[in-house]
């Protein structure tokens, strides 16, 4: 971890378990059945997931590989939040959290090129994986906890739809041309 991101955590300290729980529980109370917001937040559980699987794994083939799924869904995952939500926030007026959004999946993007230099299972790879894990949690934090749901209630039900199928259509591209 940098001097820089050491000095930004003690200023920003994580939101608590208890914390992310709520909002994500309030923001599945928007969603309908397979809506992009719902997709959003499956999504966000899975990476919680395979975070988990690139940490406990015990060997260093398995953990690469669980490395590779987790790069694949979290660019994926940020490529359609790219392509359609993040425009649909600025559209909306948020052109602030958009920003942001991308700044921050920029950087995970770069965070996972520098985490396929480190030997697997090291305390180096892990110690990279954790401020990984850390920002990504933050950053799913701020998606569920106001920016998303406030684009769910602002943006007309026709619209909605819209974002829904370019989302579907974003995220499978990428997803599905990777595991090909």
């Amino acid at each position: 971890m940098s001097l820089f991101d050491k000095i930004v955590a003690a200023i920003t300290p994580p939101e608590s378990d208890e914390t992310r729980f709520e909002a994500r529980r309030r923001a599945r109370g928007l969603c309908a059945p397979g809506d992009w917001l719902d997709q959003v937040i499956d999504h966000h559980e899975q990476i919680e997931a395979a975070f988990e699987e690139v940490r406990s794994a015990s060997q260093p083939q398995t953990q690469r590989s669980a490395q590779r799924k987790l790069a694949t869904l979290l660019t994926g995952h940020a490529n359609a939040e790219e392509a359609v939500l993040y425009p649909a926030l600025a559209d909306d007026g948020h052109e602030a959290h958009a920003g942001l959004g991308y700044e921050e999946q920029a950087a995970t993007k770069v965070q996972l090129a520098l985490l396929e230099k480190l030997e697997p299972l090291s305390q180096d790879f892990l110690d990279k994986l954790e401020h990984i894990r850390g920002a990504v949690t933050h950053h799913m934090y701020h998606e569920e906890s106001s920016w998303f749901p406030d684009l769910k209630t602002e943006v007309a039900n026709a619209e909605q739809a819209r974002i829904g199928a370019r989302y579907t259509e974003e995220y499978q591209r990428y997803v599905d041309m990777a595991t090909a």
